[in-house]
């Protein structure tokens, strides 16, 4: 991150100093090294910095997780990543874990078991969203307020999980008006980067499936698409761009639009 005002608690140096941060930021590849997801990255730490939330991130010790290689099926790869990272987290002594992506969220909390990784795993939103309901975040409407607002359940967040209340319940503190697509919750539509889709060539078709997505986006006539996954992010705002409609659709993640409406 370029951004060398924003400080940034390193497990390592942390645990030199005998501490023992209550909560886990791992901030995935894309939200390490993706220009546009180091922006929710710095949103998120700004809202944990502003809280003075008892925090920590791995940093150079951070691995993927190797979600997307079990999903390409390198299965050797996944379990090689996974226990280093199982490792690390017990060497540490880890208890709860935040994500900003769905895809390590998933993974961490229901297939590191098996390997001997149990830990409390919870996404972004749901932190958020916790914080609110503890009133120890209160959400401004800021810019958002009166507007309009879609959100897009990601799969691994939505389906997979089940987690649909909390990143809702995040945006409605937003004082903005939110409108469902049509595709959504329990019959919510990938973006189309799941499954490892992300890093490869589209099957034959007629529409790729962000087109289609978009498409939903578009017939609800909201000012914002609220994302809670970088995957999501970058098809989404890819087929706004294909319809030619980022002046008019912005899409952003939660953590995003909480920093923004309060000041951050």
């Amino acid at each position: 991150m370029s951004d060398t005002t924003i400080k940034v608690p390193v497990m390592a140096d942390v645990t030199a100093e005998g501490k023992t941060p209550e909560v886990l930021f791992w901030t995935g590849c894309a939200g390490s090294f993706d220009q546009r997801a180091q922006r929710v990255t710095i949103a998120f730490v700004k809202i944990l910095n502003a809280l003075n939330v008892d925090y920590a991130v791995l940093g150079p010790e951070e691995a993927c997780t190797g979600d997307p290689a079990r999903r390409a099926g390198n299965e050797f790869v996944f379990q090689m990543l996974a226990q280093q990272n199982i490792m690390t987290l017990n060497t540490y002594n880890v208890k709860k874990i935040v994500t900003t992506c769905p895809h390590c969220f998933n993974i961490i909390k229901n297939e590191y078991p098996e390997l001997g990784g149990n830990y409390e795993v919870v996404h972004h939103t749901q932190f958020l969203s916790e914080l609110i309901k503890a009133g120890k975040l209160t959400v401004q409407g800021g810019e958002f307020k009166g507007k309009t607002i879609t959100f897009h359940d990601s799969c691994y967040l939505g389906r997979a999980n089940e987690v649909y209340e909390a990143p809702r319940d995040v945006l409605e503190a937003l004082d903005a008006d939110l409108i469902e697509m049509k595709s959504c919750k329990t019959r919510g539509l990938c973006c189309g980067a799941g499954g490892a889709q992300m890093f490869k060539e589209d099957e034959p078709g007629h529409k790729r499936i962000n087109q289609e997505r978009t498409d939903e986006v578009m017939e609800t006539g909201a000012n914002y698409v609220a994302v809670g996954c970088p995957f999501c992010n970058t098809m989404i705002t890819d087929g706004v761009k294909e319809k030619d409609r980022q002046d008019y659709i912005k899409v952003l993640d939660i953590a995003e639009m909480v920093a923004k409406a309060n000041g951050l």
